[in-house]
């Protein structure tokens, strides 16, 4: 049993540590390749995901900038320049919300979609080969994982956002010592919005 433990233990080292460091710097690098590809930046490409995600009818939830800019942390004012880029690419349109006309709606463009669903089809067809040989316990770990592991990386960004808002630097440009983002939103707001966006099993493009 100790024997077990311990290469078990080397194991979790190994994918903590190399193995993770590794996949995470692949990923962002493709998710870059992606934006040059559809002509955006990596924040729009990634605010676009996050629209993708959660806007629309499908999704069944109403999406507006300032929405957008307390689940990412963005400031509104940045934010408002996000959704004019993408406007302008055609990745998305804006509609009045009927039910209070100061706000307006975000709405992904299905026609674009397609475009960028194209561009993930190859390595999405190579990860669901691969995720074939794998039994259902297997896959049910590697989900739970997945999920388990997203929610971490959610929590500990707020909690790093939490910590640039406490520095010295923001105490001194007046800043109130409020665990609070530049959208006013607070850590723990900022940890459940990232809770809330999980709500599908992983997405092996993710």
């Amino acid at each position: 049993m100790k024997t077990g433990r311990k290469r078990d233990h080397g194991l979790i080292e190994e994918i903590v540590g190399r193995l993770a460091g590794r996949h995470s710097t692949a990923v962002v690098l493709f998710h870059q390749a992606v934006a040059e590809r559809l002509g955006l930046g990596p924040t729009d490409h990634k605010c676009l995901d996050l629209l993708r995600e959660r806007g629309g009818i499908t999704a069944g939830e109403t999406i507006t900038a300032s929405k957008l800019a307390a689940i990412t942390g963005l400031t509104t004012g940045a934010m408002t320049g996000v959704v004019a880029r993408l406007e302008r690419a055609g990745y998305l349109r804006r509609e009045p919300d009927p039910h209070d006309q100061r706000r307006q709606l975000l709405y992904p463009d299905m026609e674009r979609a397609q475009e960028i669903h194209n561009v993930f089809a190859p390595i999405r067809k190579e990860v669901a080969t691969l995720l074939e040989g794998f039994d259902t316990h297997q896959l049910t770990a590697i989900a739970e994982f997945l999920a388990q592991s997203t929610e971490f990386a959610y929590r500990h960004t707020a909690l790093l956002r939490a910590q640039d808002t406490l520095s010295p630097s923001h105490s001194r440009s007046g800043n109130t010592g409020k665990e609070s983002f530049p959208n006013g939103t607070s850590a723990k707001e900022q940890t459940r919005n990232g809770r809330r966006f999980l709500g599908k099993r992983p997405d092996p493009r993710s």
